[in-house]
């Protein structure tokens, strides 16, 4: 099948498709006489799974991380629950910032009078002179990139 029908099939976008190949996620496929990518159906799975990883919010190192056990069945599949706790971790703790978050623009949301000048606005007064300290405004949120949780290393 051509990229197309791998797209189509898998419900993702070419162009993600193409940059899956650039990340080194999806193998390079076979090429035809005219030099039109060849895609089967093993693609079409491994391009589920990482959609799968996707919509779990995994990084593409934790995916890389997950294809490399997937791609040896022989290997211990420890890595992967390890890897699966450690984002549960992370979930966990983003939840607690978003809650933190969610009280701070409630506070901030009381602080509103509705239908006076922007000068005697409460919200802008907040912001503009009280120091939000270590409210949720001070929290920084990594996400799950580069280094994934600050734990997780991918392999070679």
């Amino acid at each position: 099948m051509k990229i197309g029908e791998l797209a189509a099939q898998a419900h993702t976008p070419v162009d993600t498709v193409r940059y899956y190949e650039k990340e080194g996620l999806m193998p390079a496929p076979a090429r035809t006489e005219g030099n039109y990518r060849r895609y089967d159906d093993s693609h079409v799975a491994r391009l589920r799974f990482i959609r799968h990883c996707r919509a779990l919010d995994l990084s593409l190192d934790e995916i890389r991380a997950l294809l490399r056990v997937r791609d040896d069945p022989q290997s211990d599949c420890t890595a992967a629950g390890e890897l699966v706790r450690e984002h549960l971790a992370h979930v966990r703790h983003r939840l607690e910032e978003l809650s933190a978050l969610r009280d701070q623009l409630e506070a901030l949301e009381q602080r509103c009078r509705h239908g006076r000048p922007s000068a005697e606005c409460g919200i802008l007064d907040v912001l503009s002179r009280e120091p939000l300290g270590d409210g949720p405004a001070a929290v920084r949120s990594d996400g799950c990139l580069g280094d994934a949780h600050g734990r997780f290393r991918p392999g070679p």
